[in-house]
């Protein structure tokens, strides 16, 4: 008898198919079997009915498993507690990957040879810097209904706190609400396992589609500057996230990326934290031993505003255009950088593309010019990829470490062999 293939098997040949098949397309003259039939057509409808699925299922998600998740907590001071730490690890980590990528990017300047006064000029849509009150005022939504409709995951999880601290105040006097949160959980994952067995079909059409618009020659005049984000990126991933695990959990990083792979990959394909949340509260619970409690806290959360990878690739793209342009940044214009990229990680969306729209935030802060931004948007779909990839893996890590210290970690399942076929 045949051993199935594991989704993490499947997932990877949608992701090696899809590329082949796109450089294949791009390869292609422009013509319309080409550009209207395979990469806007059938890539991007493959993909995106893929990727819209999940994108239909995060925010009842978000809102059903954080209610849930302070309903089980029972005592109001240990959700501020977790709250708290939850907080500090994500914007102490951002911090930590604006630093490493400032530091590579002095070390390795990646704009050698690239002149940007050559490049046309692009139109970019920029954001006036949001005033932090504004940011934390903005947290709690003056309408909660246009929250949802709206998908704004702060306001959301805000919101779904607020209720969750409610239904555990009235107790006993309202238990047929408390049953219906706790069996729509239920429903919620398993509607998940039923769109993600279509991931591998869904990988393929986001992967061909980006590589047959962009193919290789787009990539060859910024290399340096992806090579160098993807290096920042690997730095993290196992030096700091891998080191927090050994050191504030005790848990074996290669346990950890062994069973995650199958996260990562999914993030991968679709650049999107929030697309990527019902696969990672799946496996951070059911495989990597982080009981539900903490993990619909922190991982809703963590997809809104943990983005260690976005922090990298706006650190390296911010002296990418100062060198291009022969700036030399100041120190104190680098802690500019630190601290307004980790600010702005609160406010960055977990959708595709997001990181860019921030950068320019970032860029106005220190006065760099924004017709830089041409060629990082050019390949930013290549370096979206890898940062998500980043974000949603530091969402898992601090769950375990938050896990580990509030005594909801399972070492047993996190040392078994993965559950998922």
């Amino acid at each position: 008898m045949k051993k199935k293939l594991s989704l993490t098997t499947k997932i990877f040949i949608g992701l090696i198919v899809g590329f082949i098949a796109g450089l294949i397309v791009n390869q292609m003259p422009e013509s319309y079997l080409r550009d209207t039939l395979l990469i806007k057509g059938i890539f991007q409808l493959v993909g995106q009915v893929f990727l819209r699925s999940i994108m239909m299922l995060v925010v009842p998600l978000v809102f059903i498993t954080i209610v849930n998740g302070v309903l089980n907590m029972g005592d109001v001071k240990r959700l501020g507690r977790i709250g708290g730490k939850t907080l500090v690890f994500y914007m102490c980590t951002t911090a930590i990957a604006i630093i490493i990528s400032l530091a590579l990017a002095s070390l390795l300047p990646p704009a050698a040879g690239v002149n940007l006064g050559n490049i046309d000029k692009v139109e970019v849509v920029t954001k006036d810097p949001v005033p932090l009150v504004d940011i934390l005022t903005g947290i709690i939504p003056k309408n909660s209904i246009a929250a949802f409709a709206e998908g704004n995951m702060l306001q959301i999880i805000a919101f779904a706190i607020i209720m969750g601290i409610g239904i555990s105040l009235v107790d006993k006097k309202a238990p047929t609400v408390r049953v219906f949160f706790e069996e729509m959980n239920h429903v919620m994952l398993r509607l998940i396992k039923f769109v993600m067995s279509f991931a591998p079909v869904g990988v393929f059409g986001l992967i061909a589609k980006t590589f047959g618009e962009l193919g290789w020659a787009v990539v060859v005049p910024v290399a340096k500057y992806v090579g160098l984000v993807y290096l920042g990126l690997l730095i993290h991933v196992i030096i700091i996230y891998g080191g927090l695990l050994k050191l504030l959990a005790g848990a074996s990083p290669r346990i950890f990326f062994k069973k995650f792979v199958k996260v990562m990959s999914v993030a991968f394909s679709t650049a999107s934290s929030n697309a990527t949340l019902p696969l990672n509260m799946e496996v951070t619970t059911g495989e990597l031993g982080v009981n539900s409690n903490v993990a619909s806290f922190t991982l809703p959360l963590g997809a809104t505003i943990n983005m260690d990878g976005t922090a990298i690739m706006q650190g390296v793209a911010t002296l990418f255009i100062a060198q291009a342009y022969g700036i030399q940044l100041t120190l104190g214009q680098m802690l500019t950088v630190v601290l307004t990229a980790t600010l702005a990680s609160i406010g960055t969306a977990g959708v595709p593309g997001a990181g860019a729209l921030m950068l320019s935030l970032v860029l106005q802060s220190i006065g760099l010019p924004l017709d830089g931004m041409g060629l990082i948007l050019g390949v930013d779909r290549l370096v979206d990829m890898g940062r998500t990839s980043i974000n949603i893996t530091g969402d898992a890590v601090c769950s375990i470490v938050i896990a580990k210290q509030e005594k909801q970690f399972d070492e047993k399942v996190y040392r078994s062999e993965s559950k998922t076929k």
